[in-house]
């Protein structure tokens, strides 16, 4: 019964997570390549969307942090002490380049889907294929 009730928790939780995603514009690329172009029509309105994550996710990192548990009673241990290196900057930058060349990043990708937009798939398709192939190609890093 406890598996079943975590199992629903999760749910809703990703549906929440979706359902603030669509309400946020973050599924619509025009409105992500509107936010990444400083340098033309600049649309801020996606800040906000992602300052309101940010403050949320601090909050609840900070909870979970000092309890050291989940909601649901697991044991969690958030290790900050990983350095920056090659590795990280370099998916940074795919990350980036996705983003700014698609409009989609992997969490409003995979709401898109719902909507049955063709590039949305594609660029979920790529997305796994990506992290397949990360996984198993390590460019001279650690």
């Amino acid at each position: 019964m406890h598996h079943l009730i975590r199992r629903i928790s999760e749910y809703l939780v990703g549906l929440l997570f979706g359902f603030g995603l669509i309400l946020g514009g973050m599924i619509n690329p025009s409105k992500v390549i509107g936010f990444l172009d400083l340098l033309g029509l600049w649309d801020p309105s996606l800040a906000f969307v992602m300052g309101g994550a940010v403050i949320l996710s601090y909050g609840a990192f900070r909870m979970t942090k000092r309890s050291g548990f989940s909601l649901q009673g697991r044991v969690i241990m958030l290790d900050d002490s990983k350095p920056i290196d090659a590795r990280l900057l370099m998916g940074s930058g795919l990350f980036g380049i996705g983003w700014g060349l698609s409009g989609f990043c992997p969490g409003p990708a995979l709401a898109s889907l719902g909507t049955g937009e063709w590039k949305a798939a594609l660029f979920v398709m790529a997305m796994i294929l990506g992290t397949w192939i990360a996984g198993r190609v390590k460019i001279g890093m650690n």
